[in-house]
C-alpha cells in the first residue's frame, strides 16, 4: 500500500503529462502483478463498490477522533472530501505496517457482507495500521470514490511502455478489464503486458489475442461539431466525402459474435448480455462467427416509425429481472453502424466506406432496407441520409428532434476506426441540433468537490407548476445541475447562496428564490420518480439570467410542452 500511496500523491501534485506518465511507469516497472492488477484497474476507471455504508463509517471515525458530530461535521464540509477527513482527524496508528495493495485488496473486500459488528472491529484494527498518507488511499477505495489526476489513456501509454507493446494492442487489452465487480489477478496483469503471440501461419496480429475471444474493441469517440453550415464547405469539404447518419440517443454498444457464443458490450464496459437477450439471440442466428459490430442499442416498438425515448430504455436499465412482460412491451434493437471485424480478421483499418459496405453484406441488407428498416429485425442497418449540399443536409437536421435523434453522426469516408476521441487515423464529428433550454430558479445547493469543495456550485433548479398571477403556484424542483458556470460567476452565486440561506439539511442548503438560470438539456421524458413527472438529460447551465426576474421563469406546462409527441411551446 505504501508504494501504492506514493503512486497517488505523485499522481495528485503534478499536472504535467510526462511527469505523470514518469510516475505510472516507474511504479509499473516494480510492482508485483498482482499489485499492479490492482493498481491498472483503479487508475483505468475501475470503481469497486462501497464496502461500508457512509454514515457508519462517519460515526466509527468520529467516535475514534474523539469529536462531537457538528465539529466532524464542520471539519468534513471544510475539507469537503470524505477519504482525507478521515485520513486527518483520527488518531496516530499504533502499529503501521506495509503490506501489498493486492493484501489489503484481500482484507478490504470482504467488509461488504460481514456483520456490522465484525466489519466495525476489523476496521478499527486496519486503519490502525496505517500510515496516515496510506489511509486516505485506503479509505478512497473503501468509499468507492478513487479518483486521481489520471486519464485511462495515459495508463494504456504507461503500460505499453512497460511492455514495449502497441498502445492499441493495450487498449484492446484493457477493454472489460475494469468492469464493476471485478478482483483483478496477477494472471490478467500479466496478460495484459505479454508479448504478442505468433500465431501458426506467423502472423502475429490477429484480431484477438488467444483466451480474449469475448474481448470488444475500444470505442472510436465523435467530436463535437458546432460551426455555422457556411463554413462548413471549407473546413470539411465536399459533403459527398461524408457518410451521414442520424445521432441516436441509446446505448453505444458492441455485438461481439465468436467462438460460438456472444457478448454484448456497453460502451462503458459493462457486459450487459444478460440484459438485453434479444439482442444475443439475433446475433447468434444473424452473424457469422468472427463478427464484431458497433451500433446503438434503442428501445423500437414493431411498426413505429422512430425509437422510444432514453426514459424507456431506463426502465429496462433499472430492473433486476427481465420478466416476459417488459420484454414484449420494451423490446430493444441494435441499430448497427459499422463492422469491426469479420471472418476473425480486424478490421479498423479499413476506410469507412469499404467497412459500411461488408456491413450491408453481412446483414443481407441493401440501401432501401436501410432508410426504412423491417419492423421485425432486431439488427437494423444504420440509415444513410443524403442532400445536395451541406445548407441542404441542415434543412433536413431540423426534423431531428421530432424523429427522437440528437442531430446527425459525419464520417467521413476514408476514415479508420480509431481508439478513443482522436483525429489521429480520420475523423467522425456529432453535429447536434441546439439543446431544449428553459428558464429555472436556484432553490437548493450543496458544496461541490475537490478544488470547489468550498463553494457551493451544486444547484437543484425548479419551474412554476401554474401561470404567472395565479396566487397558489409554488416552485417544483425538476433538474440538478453543476456545471456551465465560469469560476466568477460561481464565486458570486456562491455569495448570494450565504447571504440567503433559508434552512441547511446536511451539506444541502435550501435558499431564497432570488436566481434564475437557463438550463439547457439534451432530452426530456416523464418520470413518475420525481416530483415534477419530468427528467431531463444531461442538465447544464447555459447562463445566468440576471435580466430576468424569478416570477418570469418557466413552468411546468413548457416543460411538459416539451415532451416528444407534443407541440412546441409558443
Amino acid at each position: 500500500m505504501k508504494a501504492f500511496a506514493q503512486l497517488f500523491q505523485a499522481l495528485d501534485a503534478t499536472t504535467g503529462q510526462s511527469a505523470k506518465l514518469a510516475a505510472l511507469v516507474a511504479y509499473l516497472r516494480v510492482a508485483p502483478p498482482a499489485d499492479a492488477a490492482w493498481a491498472t484497474y483503479f487508475l483505468a476507471g475501475g470503481k469497486p463498490r462501497q464496502m461500508v455504508p457512509t454514515k457508519r463509517l462517519k460515526a466509527l471515525a468520529q467516535e475514534a477522533a474523539g469529536l462531537p458530530e457538528w465539529l466532524f461535521e464542520e471539519s468534513y464540509q471544510a475539507v469537503g472530501d470524505l477519504a482525507e477527513t478521515l485520513a486527518l482527524l483520527l488518531p496516530p496508528p499504533l502499529q503501521p505496517v506495509d503490506l501489498p495493495l493486492a493484501e489489503w485488496m484481500a482484507k478490504l473486500l470482504p467488509l461488504r457482507s460481514l456483520p456490522p459488528e465484525e466489519a466495525d472491529a476489523r476496521l478499527r484494527t486496519q486503519w490502525d495500521m496505517l500510515a496516515p498518507e496510506q489511509r486516505f488511499v485506503y479509505f478512497k477505495l473503501i468509499t468507492g470514490n478513487f479518483r486521481v489526476g489520471v486519464s485511462r489513456l495515459q495508463v494504456t501509454q504507461a503500460l505499453a511502455t512497460v511492455s514495449a507493446l502497441d498502445p492499441k494492442r493495450i487498449a484492446h487489452r484493457l477493454m472489460g478489464y475494469t468492469q464493476i465487480g471485478r478482483q483483478p489477478k496477477a494472471d490478467d496483469y500479466n496478460a495484459l503486458v505479454a508479448p504478442v503471440e505468433e500465431a501458426a501461419d506467423g502472423n502475429a496480429g490477429a484480431a484477438v489475442d488467444s483466451g480474449m475471444a469475448g474481448q470488444p474493441y475500444p470505442f472510436f469517440l465523435a467530436h463535437p461539431f458546432s460551426q455555422p453550415v457556411a463554413e462548413m464547405p471549407t473546413l470539411l469539404g465536399a459533403l459527398g466525402d461524408w457518410l451521414v447518419e442520424w445521432k441516436w440517443d441509446g446505448i453505444r454498444a458492441q455485438i461481439v459474435r465468436r467462438a460460438g457464443e456472444v457478448w454484448v458490450w456497453s460502451r462503458g464496459e459493462e457486459l450487459v448480455t444478460d440484459r438485453f437477450p434479444e439482442l444475443a439471440e439475433a446475433a447468434m442466428a444473424a452473424l457469422p462467427d468472427g463478427t464484431v459490430v458497433d451500433g446503438e442499442i434503442l428501445v423500437w416498438l414493431p411498426g413505429e416509425p422512430q425509437p422510444r425515448p432514453f426514459a424507456d430504455l431506463q426502465k429496462r436499465l433499472g430492473r433486476k429481472t427481465l420478466g416476459p412482460k417488459l420484454l414484449r412491451e420494451l423490446p430493444v434493437v441494435l441499430v448497427t453502424y459499422d463492422l469491426l471485424e469479420h471472418a476473425g480478421q480486424d478490421l479498423r483499418q479499413q476506410p469507412q466506406q469499404a467497412r459500411r459496405a461488408l456491413l450491408e453484406a453481412t446483414l443481407q441488407a441493401d440501401l432501401a432496407a436501410a432508410i426504412a428498416p423491417a419492423p421485425q429485425h432486431t439488427l437494423r442497418l444504420s440509415a444513410l441520409l443524403q442532400g445536395n449540399d451541406w445548407e441542404d443536409l441542415a434543412r433536413q437536421r431540423e426534423a431531428a428532434r421530432g424523429m427522437g435523434t440528437e442531430g446527425f453522426m459525419l464520417k467521413h469516408r476514408q476514415a479508420h476506426y480509431g481508439v478513443g476521441r482522436t483525429k489521429d487515423v480520420g475523423v467522425w464529428w456529432k453535429w447536434k441540433i441546439d439543446p431544449m433550454s428553459v428558464d429555472a430558479v436556484l432553490i437548493y445547493a450543496q458544496r461541490g468537490h475537490g478544488r470547489r469543495a468550498s463553494l457551493y456550485s451544486d444547484y437543484t433548479f425548479a419551474v412554476w407548476n401554474g401561470p404567472q398571477g395565479d396566487p397558489e403556484r409554488q416552485l417544483v424542483p425538476f433538474a440538478k445541475a453543476y456545471s456551465g458556470l465560469t469560476d466568477v460567476e460561481i464565486g458570486q452565486v456562491d455569495a448570494i447562496i450565504r447571504k440567503t440561506t433559508r434552512e441547511s439539511f446536511g451539506p444541502v442548503r435550501s435558499v431564497d428564490a432570488t436566481m434564475v438560470f437557463e438550463l439547457g438539456f439534451e432530452g426530456i421524458g416523464k418520470s413518475p420518480r420525481h416530483k415534477s413527472g419530468i427528467a431531463v438529460r444531461f442538465p447544464r447551465m447555459l447562463r445566468w439570467r440576471q435580466d430576468k426576474t424569478v416570477a418570469e421563469a418557466d413552468t411546468l406546462q413548457t416543460l411538459m410542452a416539451l415532451l416528444p409527441g407534443q407541440d412546441a411551446p409558443a
